[in-house]
């Protein structure tokens, strides 16, 4: 009878992606096994056996490459928990070159092995590219120490014995059997060498009828089919099928390469393997399927001889127990980075229980839906469970998942964490070092998917607008909406809602284990076990809430406590708020309950559509918001002003730095005269200096002016003209005299600040760059292009030079100099300009900064003046929505962007779609531009001039004239106060 076996049973995977590698696999078994049941999820087909007393897992590709084989191997380790490490054993392509075995010729192994700085494996297609150049970033993981000991144990008992093992494996394939011919030893007469440069003359047929026989490369008999050759050494992997022996030249001489393949990268990444590659072709352009069979056999049969230099008890080893304890590799210690919890939490004893039960382990995954209203507790309550049964986990992860870019960054952190605080495994700080978003979000997947790292608890917290199954649960994100927007405001909630909602399912981990926790105000979440948050059904229950909130010992015995606590209904936020409000205040609960009812009344007359639990959060906030106001209007104003922005991100570094101006500002006429009269010589000029800065930032620029004058003068005396710090002065004045439109000036402050720089600091210091950049601004204004042209390219050089070709100040003499090619009708050169600062923004500021969505707006302008249309709107939407995802829809750039794909459509004929377009714009303008402004702003006008044209057109005489009339007198305005338009506003570039 035979033995019965389990699935914890199989400790090794031998992976062979083609159909003909599987067939030589299982040809090498001692004895085949039963197939077991498995996962639906999985969707592998495993042929199992064992060899030597070691139970082995087979298993195909449906297809070669990496992500295939990265695929099965996860797929396989969550069926197989126990897998320790894997043989990754087929057909690859030889590199011709010598090595301790001789030449390596077809019919050949090929075994990974540490060498020349690298573990064995490398993916030779992955990496960054770097001034012209590809640079490999990341490292595979080197085969396991216990396969590299049996395959030296191995060659050691080869070179040993006069019959090969690996031959006699071998010939364990019979190959008078039909279906088994294909493994035949094709003999060296089929072995083809030619020179790198000589390509295969014609495509189908085989060498020996169409290649010059000339050409071969001679080389020494070696028709032994009684011994089989094994090199050991690096093996490259990567997507490509390679057929070019000049790369195969290349890229083996630059890292010692013995063979090429297609799966170990994927299989690697996170697996410990050993790579074993029969030789089947040169990775040129004569190679042919004549022997795949035989390179596959050899492959296999080596493999097999592996097994008896493995000690059974080693492999078999199993290492974690069967009641879910996680690996010590993926422990992380309790911590919840950036969460805001309570001192004092009550209440909530029934749902942490409910939560404890359904969390329990059962070896399988379990998922509780925590839901309510918001305020209602829902973050707290998973906090406390966290605290409490936080023992019973690997790890507690909390991941914000209020939206898409939130939830990725999290798992940044997380990504981050692991690396830091474990013994991560290689992808992880793969992914990283990539810095690719969406590539660090699937690395902490997998990490969580990892067959032994089945203890931990994810809590997905805020996930209050749902994206599932293509419908957007629309009544509970516009309540999420209208209960985070400030109460007048006029932007469409249903709008702002539904361009946020997203599907949460393809950032939950796949495998069938481990807990996970999804707080959300929407009852449609039903992704696991619903638990609903209600208000608060004890008293005593509220009373302890604003008891513990306001720190009012004896709160209790308030005879209007019970009174507030039964007003506010039993919501949490709303008791913690009214805690907040009395902890700062002497304010009685008598006191408080009036206050709160005129807030009710207030605002059940000026938003009566607000429902009562609303209206009660509302009451306390504008309660307490009421007794800010009154203690400090400037506080009251900043808080309505940071409504508008993400509270994830707010800081006080932002607001610090214009504080502290501001206080200044109040003292520095008092102080100036201080400093005049009694500072000392080499202190005062320096101060005067600072003074300047200080009147320039906050827009008082004729006092800027006298204080740079003052400094000047004092420098020239103290130090000389030529001082670093006068010319720093001098600069400074230029600037200024700059932003005041006095550009003749601007230039001689330039000029001699150029000077003195080059002089001082050297041509090629970043100061001095600066300058040189300035001028070419200056030039550019003045229409002297060539001047201009001189500046910018210098300062792009010396930044290339000083700062390296990617950073910010390199990148922005670059869009530069593509504007002012593309002013002086050079395209070409204004495109690479354009393309290189585009490609240098994404990596160094992301696709959505402003600075990139500029160059993304230019390639569109340049795109259209060239007639490439498509093109052209491609950049313009690709505009349109990172500005307003950065700026907001009302910015003039998104304007000016939703103004440029109106002038596209109206050249393709779109011209209702360009209607549209102009019409947002003209009244985007309107909405956010004071009307004096708006009477001679030129893109508001353009936008006018196009609308006018587009109606005419249309045959809307009336239409027409009434728009081009306005358009007509706010030329005649512009005109007639000789304003200063300036180029690029006129054209719609950003620089």
């Amino acid at each position: 009878m035979s033995q019965e076996r389990s699935r914890d049973d199989y400790k090794v995977a031998w992976i062979c992606p083609l159909e003909v590698e599987q067939i030589a696999a299982m040809e090498m078994l001692d004895e085949e096994h039963p197939a077991l049941p498995k996962s639906s999820a999985d969707h592998n087909v495993y042929s199992l056996g064992s060899i030597n007393g070691h139970n082995i897992v087979i298993a195909g590709l449906h297809q070669p490459g990496n992500c295939p084989a990265a695929t099965v191997v996860a797929q396989m380790r969550m069926t197989f928990p126990n897998l320790r490490f894997g043989l990754l054993v087929g057909i690859g392509g030889g590199v011709p070159v010598q090595t301790d075995n001789g030449m390596i010729r077809l019919g050949h192994v090929v075994v990974s092995k540490p060498a020349g700085g690298h573990s064995g494996a490398l993916q030779y297609d992955h990496g960054k590219a770097i001034d012209g150049q590809f640079k490999r970033t990341g490292a595979l993981a080197p085969p396991p120490a216990v396969l590299l000991n049996a395959a030296q144990a191995l060659a050691v008992q080869r070179a040993r014995l006069r019959v090969d093992p690996v031959q006699q494996n071998v010939r364990r394939i019979d190959i008078t059997s039909r279906g088994l011919r294909r493994f035949l030893y094709p003999g060296e007469r089929n072995d083809h060498l030619f020179p790198p440069d000589y390509i295969h003359q014609q495509q189908g047929a085989p060498c020996a009828a169409e290649c010059d026989p000339s050409k071969l490369i001679p080389r020494m008999s070696d028709d032994d089919d009684m011994f089989v050759v094994v090199h050991r050494g690096n093996i490259a992997s990567g997507e490509l099928v390679v057929k070019d022996a000049l790369l195969r030249d290349t890229l083996a001489q630059q890292d010692g390469l013995l063979c090429f393949e297609m799966e170990a990268a994927g299989a690697i990444a996170d697996f410990p393997c050993l790579v074993v590659r029969g030789i089947s072709d040169y990775c040129d352009s004569h190679k042919n399927d004549m022997w795949h069979g035989y390179a596959a056999a050899v492959a296999a049969a080596y493999a097999r001889q592996l097994f008896f230099y493995l000690p059974v008890d080693e492999v078999q080893r199993c290492s974690s127990d069967a009641t879910g304890t996680a690996s010590p590799s993926f422990i992380l210690p309790f911590k919840l980075p950036g969460v805001n919890s309570v001192n004092y939490f009550v209440a909530r004893h029934e749902e942490l229980g409910r939560l404890h039960e359904e969390l329990k382990w059962t070896g399988q995954r379990r998922t509780v839906v925590l839901h309510g209203l918001g305020g209602m507790g829902k973050t707290q309550t998973t906090i406390a469970f966290a605290k409490k049964h936080g023992d019973d986990y690997s790890a507690v992860l909390w991941l914000d998942a209020r939206d898409t870019t939130a939830l990725k960054q999290s798992y940044q952190r997380l990504a981050q964490r692991i690396v830091r605080e474990t013994a991560s495994l290689a992808y992880v700080q793969n992914a990283i070092d990539n810095e690719d978003l969406d590539g660090i979000v699937e690395s902490a997947k997998r990490w969580l998917d990892e067959p032994k790292n089945n203890r931990w608890l994810v809590i997905y917290d805020n996930y209050d607008d749902v994206l599932l199954d293509s419908h957007i649960t629309t009544n509970q994100s516009v309540r999420c909406a209208a209960e985070m927007a400030p109460i007048s405001g006029k932007t469409s909630q249903a709008e702002a809602a539904s361009s946020k909602a997203y599907d949460i399912r393809p950032y939950l981990p796949e495998t069938d284990h481990g807990a996970v926790i999804i707080t959300t105000r929407s009852a449609t979440v039903k992704l696991g076990q619903l638990i609903r948050l209600s208000k608060l059904g004890d008293i005593s229950d509220s009373l302890a809430i604003v008891a513990s909130t306001s720190g009012r010992d004896h709160f209790s015995k308030d005879p209007d406590a019970a009174t507030l606590a039964r007003q506010l209904d039993g919501l949490p936020l709303a008791l913690s708020t009214a805690g907040a409000y009395l902890s700062q205040v002497t304010t009685t609960c008598a006191e408080y309950l009036r206050l709160y009812e005129e807030s009710w009344l207030r605002l059940q007359k000026g938003s009566p559509q607000l429902l009562e639990y609303d209206r009660a959060l509302y009451s306390t906030w504008e309660v307490s918001f009421r007794h800010i106001q009154q203690q400090s209007v400037g506080a009251a104003m900043l808080l309505q002003f940071w409504a508008y922005f993400d509270s994830e991100d707010l800081c006080k570094e932002q607001v610090e730095y214009w504080l502290v101006q501001r206080r200044l500002l109040q003292h520095a006429d008092q102080c100036i005269i201080k400093v005049a009269t009694s500072a000392e010589p080499e202190t005062k000029e320096w101060m005067f200096d600072s003074f300047g800065n200080l009147y320039s930032d906050q827009g008082r620029l004729k006092e800027a002016e006298a204080m740079y004058e003052r400094a000047l003068q004092g420098k020239e005396k103290a130090l000389g003209p030529d001082h670093t710090s006068t010319l720093d002065t001098v600069d400074n004045l230029g600037i200024l005299y700059y932003n005041q439109g006095r550009l003749k000036e601007a230039e001689a402050m330039y000029e001699r600040a150029l000077q003195g720089k080059e002089k001082a600091l050297g041509p090629d210091h970043t100061s001095t760059l600066d300058t040189i950049n300035n001028l070419g601004i200056l030039y550019k204004d003045q229409g002297r292009i060539k001047e201009a042209e001189a500046m910018y390219d210098r300062a792009l050089q010396g930044y290339e030079k000083a700062l390296g070709p990617d950073h910010t100040s390199t990148l922005n003499s670059v869009h530069s100099l593509g504007i002012l090619y593309k002013d002086q009708g050079r395209p070409k050169e204004a495109e690479a300009m354009y393309e290189r600062a585009l490609q240098g923004y994404e990596k160094a500021l992301g696709p959505d900064h402003t600075s990139t969505l500029n160059t993304v707006n230019n390639l569109g302008i340049l795109y259209s003046d060239q007639g490439r249309l498509k093109e052209a709107e491609a950049m313009y939407e690709r505009a349109l929505q990172g500005y307003e995802k950065a700026l907001g829809p009302d910015h003039t750039s998104t304007l000016n962007s939703v103004h440029s794909l109106g002038i596209l459509y109206s050249n393709q004929g779109r011209l209702k779609e360009a209607e549209g377009m102009y019409e947002r714009a003209l009244q985007g303008f309107e909405k956010v531009l004071h009307p004096e402004t708006l009477r001679t702003y030129v893109p508001a006008l353009n936008a006018l001039e196009n609308l006018g044209r587009l109606f005419e057109q249309l045959g809307a005489t009336d239409r027409a004239l009434e728009h081009y009339d306005r358009a007509r007198t706010g030329i005649a305005d512009i005109t007639a106060s000789k304003a200063r338009v300036g180029s690029a506003a006129s054209r719609g570039y950003w620089s």
